[in-house]
């Protein structure tokens, strides 16, 4: 395995994914802080993902690695893994109080290192927590606090630490404080256990995210925006990658929210309102991508070199020969556009109704809160909902689907997608051929 992809649509071998664990529980005492869309069933959730991860195994025959699985398993066979292992996590351990007691809590981490299993450790990279020790008089009369700073409770989106290239694995720098430290551990399996090439890690003050990352044969397209700045795009065309040309897709201010009342969030990344389902198809919320403005970057002598033209990205992707396939605004809301291209022509994509109430739910309240930011956005959801309940036809069940040849697999992921993303999200694509 070469840890380098071509083009979105090949064909799928091999992904990592992450089963939502203690780190999800603590993420859901505060949605809003953790970056989650909503509240939801921790339970239902990994339900959810248990059922994804079949689905990936069974029906489509790819080849899936659990990230815990993969560091636990390779530290308990090599014992240069969990030396290093143990060192990431006494380093994600804070210590406060006595200078003195401070110093023992330090040395009894590493006494007790072979007394205690491998996931042990591996739960502290996730939890990060802060020991506040404080000693009164007595015997081992101290009082222990322990605090979870920044869990990594989107760790389950295994998309974001980092994308692959035609050369090799780009490793994210994250926008939001909560995700900062999760590529550390990506990176720790990608380099130590599976021995990846990494072609580039993107450097402060830039800052990208995998979301935003869609690799098309010849070409590429990256987006920029609220999680991704001009520094880490400038990082990256310097990288190496061998496409041809590279389109940067400006992140769309949407129509329906007032420009001075943005909210990002809605289409964070490239991934939230345009994807690709075929060597010839894409689906997106055309609204969006008529707003979104691309820059063209061209190879010229080993460099990317930028073209005096731009144009939005409706008209750079139609040019290219892809048809579109549209979806509402309620239906990007709702993750029609976060399906994983399975190859070319077949996809697994998010049963899209079953979100649309969720989503509806939240925008009702999101409007009643502040009307003048998110009333037209509720308005026209309204609208897509009607319409679609009279058609029939919500994603993936459109015609167009079926016009266009596509083979669409929908799953049920009703609670994973109160994280903020869908099946696209939650898979990191190592492996197509």
């Amino acid at each position: 395995m070469q840890g380098k992809i071509r083009a979105e649509w090949d064909h799928l071998k091999r992904v990592v994914i992450r089963r939502p664990g203690i780190e999800m529980f603590l993420g859901l005492i505060e949605p809003f802080g953790s970056l989650y869309e909503r509240a939801f069933s921790r339970k239902e959730a990994r339900r959810e993902h248990e059922l994804l991860e079949h689905v990936l195994k069974h029906e489509f025959k790819i080849e899936v690695l659990k990230l815990e699985d993969q560091i636990v398993e390779a530290a308990a066979r090599d014992p240069r893994i969990k030396k290093k292992l143990v060192e990431l996590a006494h380093e994600s351990i804070s210590y406060q109080g006595d200078a003195k007691d401070v110093k023992i809590a330090r040395q009894e981490f590493y006494r007790n290192v072979d007394s205690l299993d491998e996931e042990h450790f591996f739960t502290l990279l996730l939890l990060h927590p802060l020991i506040e020790l404080e000693a009164d008089k007595g015997t081992r009369n101290i009082s222990l606090g322990i605090m979870e700073r920044q869990p990594l409770s989107n760790i389950y989106f295994m998309r974001d630490q980092q994308f692959v290239t035609d050369k090799g694995i780009v490793m994210c720098r994250m926008a939001k404080p909560s995700r900062r430290r999760e590529p550390s551990v990506t990176k720790f399996l990608w380099e130590e256990i599976m021995g990846l090439p990494i072609l580039h890690e993107t450097q402060a003050p830039g800052t990208i995210e995998g979301g935003e990352f869609i690799p098309m044969g010849d070409f590429a397209l990256v987006g920029i925006g609220d999680r991704t700045n001009r520094n880490a795009i400038n990082q990256l065309l310097d990288a190496g990658m061998g496409y041809k040309e590279v389109g940067v897709v400006h992140q769309a201010r949407h129509p329906l929210i007032p420009s001075d009342k943005p909210d990002p969030m809605i289409n964070m990344h490239l991934d939230t309102y345009f994807n690709v389902a075929s060597s010839k198809v894409v689906v997106a919320c055309e609204m969006l991508i008529k707003e979104a403005k691309v820059e063209i970057y061209k190879k010229k002598a080993g460099k990317f070199v930028k073209q005096k033209e731009e144009t939005n990205l409706l008209e750079y992707i139609t040019k290219k020969g892809f048809d579109v396939i549209n979806i509402t605004t309620l239906e990007q809301m709702s993750y029609a556009s976060n399906f994983l291209c399975i190859r070319d022509g077949r996809i697994l994509a998010i049963e899209v109704e079953k979100v649309t109430r969720d989503v509806l739910k939240n925008l009702a309240q999101a409007a009643k809160d502040d009307h003048e930011r998110y009333g037209k956005l509720y308005e026209q959801a309204k609208k897509d909902h009607h319409h679609l309940m009279d058609e029939g036809q919500f994603f993936p069940h459109k015609k167009e689907i079926y016009q266009h040849g596509i083979d669409a697999y929908p799953l049920v992921l009703e609670n994973l997608t109160g994280g903020y993303g869908g099946a696209h999200c939650m898979t990191c694509a190592l492996e197509r051929v």
